[in-house]
């Protein structure tokens, strides 16, 4: 519980967009927990965003619409806003503060925890080693997810970014051990925050996941508290717990939208694309929250997703994203366009970890051999389908129209699966052989002969140009 300070504040000097400014305030703090009392009795919650001198800026959770300045009084909690932590979080629906939405009673814990968190000390962290397997066979396969990584999801509007974040959520484990999911949506209609509910049921029974919604029409505040929430709640479970935690985060755009936003208010110097210039930090603050620690059974893997406005990969969300995070799955409007899901981009996406938790004794023995071998004939085949259009399909050579084939191969047979099917991944894996196999084994030289003798001879070279 709370311990409010006996003095209350009600010099509200200004009340401008979601921000509330005091006057006259002594012994406060930055990131203080505010509670705000209104002429009604209705009590709201907030912030301190800066102290200078005796005004302090609060950032009003709830948001300041009903609020009059001379009739509010202001309480200063004398510590940064906590929250219980434990167990009682899996199994329930929260809004983006942490509040129940679900019916039930508030969440008790056995320890509470600072939101704000801090970034895992360098010197205490364990290097990744062992994968995170998620159904989806593009991901497995091209772009293994590892314990304690951060791999941001790139998408455009339009794209079905939402359902392959709730099918990963869903689907996901990690070899038999403990593992739970913690899912935060920001800026959700109501239409995605139901279908979220739904595809997250079985798990959500099981009691393996907590889900955190923030919805469209909710506070702007309240979606940066949203994945803050989030991540204390994963750290506990991780690293006092010893389970395995994913924390799947949607969509960090109206994370840093709503970052913005405040920013505005509070009349800061803006950056690039008006964003605050320290929007970089801010995430960094985010995704480095991720990780094992030493001597610590448990493990906090994060997947953000976020859509690139106008598809723009160098706008600053994605941009910053990609320097702090080990990685990305960029989805393709193209793929899309052709009726295939997951439209997984191959060739744009990587896992920067993957081999580090891929391979013989993790996944098998074959494993980073074949998806290199795939990732080296798709790349051959998009320069080939290039050049077709230049000269026509009628001059290719027998062996570049196998480039074609495999092309073809690869949407329809390893990259479309649907959105409710948990593919194993060595039936994946399987798949991805089945696709190299359209080529003559004169064009699969990144694969080992020992590999490549097991497929018998539907390999064998049938006269390719080499």
């Amino acid at each position: 519980m709370t311990d409010w300070g006996e003095i209350e504040y009600t010099a509200v000097r200004e009340l401008r967009g979601p921000l509330a400014v005091v006057e006259g305030v002594a012994g406060v703090g930055w990131d203080e927990f505010v509670r705000i009392s209104l002429e009604s009795g209705e009590e709201r919650h907030g912030l301190v965003l800066e102290v200078d001198r005796d005004l302090a800026v609060v950032q009003v959770l709830e948001g300041t619409a009903g609020m009059a300045a001379d009739r509010t009084r202001v309480a200063f909690a004398g510590t940064p806003l906590r929250i219980p932590v434990g167990a009682g979080w899996l199994g329930r629906v929260c809004n983006g503060r942490g509040e129940p939405i679900d019916g039930g009673p508030p969440v008790f814990g056995s320890a509470d925890a600072a939101v704000g968190g801090s970034p895992i000390n360098p010197v205490r962290r364990e290097p990744p080693a062992e994968p995170v397997l998620t159904g989806v066979g593009a991901v497995d396969v091209l772009t293994t997810l590892v314990r304690g990584q951060k791999l941001p999801v790139f998408s455009t509007a339009g794209l079905p970014h939402l359902e392959l974040a709730v099918q990963i959520a869903a689907q996901s484990t990690s070899g038999g051990e403990p593992f739970c999911v913690v899912f935060a949506g920001m800026g959700l209609t109501h239409a995605d925050a139901a279908g979220v509910r739904a595809g997250l049921a079985e798990r959500f029974g099981a009691g393996e996941l907590a889900l955190m919604l923030n919805t469209a029409d909710d506070p702007v505040i309240e979606r940066l508290l949203t994945p803050r929430v989030a991540l204390t709640v994963a750290e506990h479970l991780a690293f006092e717990e010893g389970r395995h935690v994913l924390v799947v985060m949607t969509d960090m755009t109206a994370y840093a939208e709503a970052l913005r936003e405040v920013s505005a208010a509070r009349g800061e110097i803006p950056g690039r694309r008006a964003y605050p210039g320290y929007l970089y930090s801010d995430l960094a603050s985010l995704y480095e929250r991720c990780g094992k620690v030493r001597g610590v059974p448990g493990s906090l893997t994060v997947l953000p997703v976020l859509t690139m406005p106008a598809g723009d990969i160098t706008h600053p969300v994605p941009d910053l994203t990609g320097y702090i995070t080990e990685g990305q799955i960029v989805l393709s409007p193209q793929a899309h366009a052709r009726g295939v899901y997951p439209p997984v981009d191959p060739l744009a996406s990587l896992s920067r970890l993957m081999r580090k938790g891929a391979g013989r004794d993790r996944t098998r023995a074959d494993h980073l051999d074949v998806a290199a071998q795939l990732l080296a004939a798709l790349a051959r085949a998009r320069q080939i389908r290039e050049l077709a259009d230049l000269i026509g399909r009628a001059a290719l050579s027998p062996t570049d129209e196998r480039y074609l084939d495999l092309d073809q191969a690869f949407l329809d047979h390893f990259l479309a699966q649907r959105p409710d099917e948990n593919r194993p991944f060595d039936e994946a894996l399987d798949r991805a052989w089945q696709v190299l196999r359209t080529l003559p084994r004169s064009q699969l030289g990144m694969i080992p002969a020992e590999f490549l003798d097991a497929l018998g001879d539907e390999a064998a070279d049938v006269g390719g140009d080499g």
